[in-house]
């Protein structure tokens, strides 16, 4: 139960993720004696957050299940597998388990008939609107060449940042769908949405209501569910984003691509832009700091305010160089644990985890595992001395605040007691020289940001 939460945070990102616990001996399942750690049923608490939960019966059946485990990861949407051994099923014998790996199939591609049908679409439509989610980031060359030869107008959800790279003219800031955005999907004669559920928290940051497209709606994914969700696609391709980009980019003929995308884009990121308040233009210097003060960075951004602004602004590197955990399940406190597991991935790369002190009080402790293991993530902590968004909006809507005034306590001193070393930064000048300082590290490092005061 300690891991739900972070199983239910990869289940809504698409994370595949392996859990194996161990659960009560098999003469003990589901009766209810009162033994130590006993539920009614352990696969029924995460069977909702899994692709599939099974309690290993004898130890035969650990090749199959591992490989079936691995086929979802390669071949399907990712989500969570969980296997639960009994303890007395732990102590039996595996010397005769066949362990090496198994063949792995391909993942799907996509029906000539759906690429077909899509190729005449797009030939009919001058101006196109391409949505890119997190089922694309493998497919970063072909979705790059596809925008290029539609000329089309991109949007990216939070999983997506950096398909396209940050100044790259074709690029919507975020995915917005509010008051000014909403033009562009309204414009559109034709949205390809490659890899992305819909979801409110990707194009709807506003919640203004499901999403309404009035062009035809192509969907390249590899959950059948997904291609026949909420909106109804005109043509489904259930397959892998890069095998159907690259028939697709087949199917097509080289063409000039339209204009409308260049300049409506132009157009309409300078309304956003101009539209910021100087909270968001704050919020925006902060995150390009951290993105251009580091060398090929990870930003793992827990629910905090400069996070949210992430939403509709930041402009990523490159492809998994941008995690958003306040989109989705939306776990407070899961971007430290998830800066570690990023680090300890990629070793080579600087991870910064920007976390509020709020959420950041959630796992506070997982600065001592990092310390422990020599993980060197760099911990950005926007301290605004409670849960500021919730009271923002308490306040905007005359609600008197409650339950979010919380005690605020002296994170450097106790990030010290864990052995971390503790710095803070007044400003934009300060945050940059700290970050060049600690890019390379090998230990972790608490960077704290007093919202009041950072300008």
């Amino acid at each position: 139960t300690n891991i739900a939460t972070a199983m239910g945070q990869a289940y809504a990102d698409s994370v595949p993720m392996l859990v194996i616990s161990s659960v009560n001996r098999r003469a003990e399942l589901g009766l209810g004696h009162g033994h130590l750690h006993e539920l009614p049923s352990q696969r029924g608490l995460s069977a909702g957050l899994t692709a599939f939960s099974h309690t290993l019966m004898r130890p035969d059946e650990l090749p199959e299940l591992l490989a079936r485990a691995f086929t979802l990861f390669r071949c399907a949407r990712p989500r969570p597998v969980h296997i639960e051994i009994p303890t007395d099923v732990l102590l039996e014998p595996a010397d005769h388990l066949e362990l090496p790996p198994r063949p792995l199939p391909a993942p799907p591609g996509p029906s000539s008939e759906a690429i077909a049908e899509t190729a005449a679409l797009i030939a009919a439509s001058r101006r196109v609107l391409l949505l890119g989610g997190g089922g694309a980031v493998a497919a970063a060359a072909e979705f790059r060449a596809l925008a290029e030869r539609l000329g089309a107008a991109v949007a990216l959800s939070s999983n997506a940042r950096g398909l396209l790279p940050p100044e790259h003219p074709l690029l919507v800031d975020g995915v917005q769908l509010g008051s000014r955005g909403a033009a562009l999907y309204d414009e559109a004669e034709l949205v390809l949405a490659v890899g992305t559920e819909l979801g409110e928290t990707d194009y709807d940051p506003w919640v203004l209501g499901p999403l309404r497209l009035r062009a035809p709606l192509v969907r390249i994914d590899l959950d059948p569910l997904q291609v026949a969700g909420a909106n109804p696609a005109r043509v489904g391709i259930v397959a892998d984003a890069r095998l159907a980009l690259r028939a697709l980019l087949e199917a097509l003929p080289p063409a000039a691509p339209a204009d409308w995308a260049r300049t409506r884009v132009a157009e309409l990121n300078a309304e956003l832009r101009a539209a910021h308040g100087a909270a968001e233009r704050r919020f925006a210097v902060l995150l390009e700091t951290v993105r251009d003060a580091l060398p090929a960075p990870i930003v793992v951004g827990d629910s905090t305010q400069p996070v949210y602004q992430g939403t509709y602004s930041y402009r990523a590197p490159s492809p998994r160089s941008w995690f958003n955990a306040s989109t989705g399940f939306g776990a407070l406190g899961y971007g430290l644990p998830a800066a570690i597991g990023a680090r300890l991935a990629q070793p080579g790369r600087p991870v910064a985890a920007l976390v509020g002190d709020g959420g950041l009080q959630f796992t506070l402790a997982e600065l001592a595992a990092a310390r422990e293991d020599g993980v060197g993530v760099i911990v950005l902590l926007w301290n605004n001395r409670g849960y500021g968004e919730i009271r923002d909006y308490m306040r905007g809507r005359d609600i008197a605040p409650v339950g979010v005034d919380i005690g605020a306590p002296d994170f450097g001193r106790i990030a010290e007691g864990f052995g971390v070393a503790a710095h803070a930064a007044a400003d934009r000048a300060e945050l940059a020289a700290l970050l060049g300082r600690f890019a390379a590290t090998r230990v972790p490092v608490l960077i704290e940001l007093d919202a009041e005061r950072f300008a």
